[in-house]
């Protein structure tokens, strides 16, 4: 019998039941994979994770959502939701419970903790790489990360395995089954995603452009340079259907105004593609913008958690990774044991 098992924090729980389902489709067996947990935090708000069922010789993988905000606990009689750090302490947690007893650790992370913090610039601190070397002090044998901010992060652990993947292809498929696009144009909306922008027009054979952010480099709001003005670079967007693509959404303020300056400019479509949505500063602002046409449709993932009530939305569309993750794990698994044999 298969030691392939998944641990699905409860962070995860949404996205383990799918990826369970798109294995047994894969190995075509009927069976789950799933490990529970238990994950307990006391009044005073500290935590611990307990595993009760065997997990010697498991070639387990780990799910962890640290972007869910929707789970809660009670501290000294108030409703605290979880932040990013606290969800990374029970991945650690859970790995501590696992004690050494598995075969194998591959934490699949979608949402990579602390990944705009990759590069230190003056007496700042360094939370990435320093919690990537926690999990490789830990035991961690393999990471497994989505769309990170910057791949090269991964110089941090130079001697574990560290995997950035990007679901691409799968937002392009979703995207052109549900879109009849025409004179098309891929924008960044800001110089550090250009890259993505141009691997966006490589792939859809067509011309690229990018917005230059001028910031207020004398202020510091909400722990960054404000930004006085966005200056667009490129070609006409004239008739165009415009596609503005980007890693991470969090308030999403700039790119509702780069939307609103190219619907200005005439045009025609205007759609967001970004892997992780987070939506900081809550959905309105973004149903405000859809009213008054500054895009047309947001493409997202669901990598990281959205409230359900979210997805309800017209304009937002998710798109389902869980068969990639399932496919990563399989693959990842039958290269383990056609090793062993």
């Amino acid at each position: 019998m298969s030691n392939l098992t998944i641990i699905a924090l409860d962070n995860s729980k949404e996205m383990g039941l799918e990826v369970n389902k798109e294995l047994n489709k894969l190995r075509k067996t009927d069976r789950n994979y799933i490990l529970d947990i238990i994950a307990n935090r006391f009044s005073n708000g500290e935590g611990k994770v307990k595993i009760e069922e065997s997990i010697r010789e498991k070639d387990i993988y780990l799910l962890a959502d640290i972007g869910n905000y929707g789970i809660t606990y009670n501290i000294h009689g108030f409703v605290q939701h979880m932040s990013p750090d606290e969800h990374f302490q029970d991945i650690k947690r859970t790995i501590s419970a696992i004690c050494g007893y598995s075969e194998k650790i591959t934490l699949i992370m979608p949402l990579l903790y602390q990944s705009r913090q990759h590069k230190r610039k003056g007496r700042e601190s360094a939370d990435c790489a320093i919690a990537l070397q926690e999990l490789a002090n830990l035991g961690v044998d393999h990471i497994i990360t989505f769309d990170a901010h910057d791949p090269t992060i991964s110089n941090s652990i130079p001697n574990l395995p560290f995997e950035n993947l990007y679901p691409t292809h799968t937002i392009i498929k979703e995207l052109l089954t549900k879109e009849e696009l025409k004179n098309t144009l891929i924008i960044s909306p800001d110089m550090g995603a250009t890259e993505r922008a141009r691997y966006f027009a490589e792939v859809l054979h067509t011309n690229v452009g990018a917005f230059y952010k001028r910031r207020d480099l004398t202020k510091v709001v909400d722990g960054k340079n404000p930004i006085i003005e966005h200056t667009y670079m490129g070609p006409p967007v004239q008739g165009c259907d415009v596609l503005i693509v980007d890693d991470m959404i969090t308030s999403g303020t700039s790119m509702l105004e780069v939307g609103k300056k190219l619907k200005q400019e005439g045009a025609r479509k205007v759609y967001f593609i970004a892997t992780f949505s987070l939506f900081t500063e809550g959905i309105e602002t973004f149903e405000r913008a859809y009213q008054k046409n500054y895009f047309d449709r947001l493409y997202t993932t669901n990598l990281s958690y959205i409230p359900k009530e979210y997805k309800e939305r017209d304009w937002l569309y998710t798109v389902n990774c869980s068969k990639n993750i399932a496919e990563i794990i399989n693959m990842l698994h039958e290269e383990k044991t056609s090793t062993i044999s």
